[in-house]
């Protein structure tokens, strides 16, 4: 932008100088880079995004950007001794978003620095243990930690204001220390050990999921009235219990295990996806009673790899008892 043209500004105009756009945002996303030693870091930088190059250190021009607040290195070659300086510039400070995910970290770094953080990523690394959470701040409403090799749910409970928490792949066996969490909305715990659901009394949380787990039972349930989604596909549970008193349930996966009924879901008015497949319903009568309540809504319903769907005219039948349905199975209807 010209100075001096209607910006009363007449030294500059006089000088015919141009007045530099300010940077707030610099993507380098899957340059391949390997340092950045040829690229021009500008001071007033609020966004650096850095995902998918093959950095192994942290340029220290990084620890002199104050307006700072996005930081992502997703998709790199960082280590714990590589990242360790990041945690000691106190001139970004005031980052509220840093993510390290997928690089080669063993340890949660120190981010005790960060005051005002909201979101952490160190999801897709080699940590065997949440040591160190402690130290993040009470800020944060994201928390991401999923593909790693975390055993125990611990040093979660000062995160009041938490939000989300991504902690799916790991090696956890126990749902636990969750009761602080009273702002939590969305819990991520797919493919883990766990044989028993304690949601450890959350009332406020909107979407489950335990897919890929060792459960056996949906006990546990009962209290998170508030829930909206829940995803239990790939267990091995038996029966549909505990779920009548979830009114505001709108998505439902229970694929993959080994239901031989559809029940205690005929109060849920609000329900649109039924995903039912791979389960071991004999056939389709009863279904229109069990699913009475969500008649109106219901849009979608996968039963495909149950006996009940070798029934003659088996879509037919269904788009009869449901008439808002556009997807039966994988098939999209007319």
């Amino acid at each position: 932008m010209a100075s001096g043209e209607g910006t009363g500004d007449s030294n500059a105009a006089g000088a015919g100088m141009e007045v530099p756009e300010v940077e707030l945002c610099l993507d380098l996303t899957s340059c391949q880079l390997h340092d950045l030693s040829e690229v021009e870091i500008p001071p007033t930088l609020e966004e650096l995004d850095l995902t998918a190059n093959r950095l192994t250190a942290v340029d220290p021009r990084i620890g002199h950007l104050p307006r700072l607040r996005k930081l992502s290195f997703r998709q790199n070659l960082l280590d714990d001794d590589a990242v360790a300086p990041l945690f000691t510039w106190d001139a970004i400070a005031g980052l509220q978003e840093i993510v390290l995910r997928d690089n080669k970290l063993i340890k949660i770094p120190d981010a005790s620095i960060f005051k005002g953080l909201l979101v952490f990523d160190v999801s897709f690394n080699e940590l065997s243990s949440l040591n160190g959470l402690s130290k993040v701040s009470s800020t944060v409403k994201e928390l991401y930690f999923s593909k790693n090799e975390v055993p125990k749910m611990e040093e979660l409970e000062h995160f009041h204001a938490l939000e989300l928490l991504e902690l799916g792949s790991n090696r956890l066996r126990v749902m636990e220390n969750l009761e602080t969490l009273t702002n939590l909305q969305e819990l991520w715990l797919g493919r883990n050990r766990i044989r028993t659901i304690n949601l450890c009394g959350l009332k406020s949380i909107k979407k489950i999921s335990l897919q890929s787990n060792r459960l056996t039972s949906m006990n546990g349930l009962q209290e998170c009235v508030a829930l909206e989604e829940l995803y239990l596909s790939h267990n091995g549970i038996q029966k549909m219990e505990g779920l009548s008193m979830l009114q505001n349930l709108r998505v439902l996966d229970v694929s993959s295990n080994k239901l031989t009924a559809i029940e205690d879901i005929e109060p849920l008015t609000r329900l649109e996806d039924l995903w039912l497949n791979d389960n071991q319903i004999p056939s389709l009568s009863g279904i229109e009673s069990a699913l009475s309540g969500s008649r109106e809504k219901l849009t979608t319903i996968y039963l495909e790899r149950n006996p009940c769907a070798k029934t003659p005219n088996y879509s037919s039948t269904l788009k009869e008892m449901f008439p808002n349905l556009e997807q039966i199975d994988s098939d999209m209807l007319a």
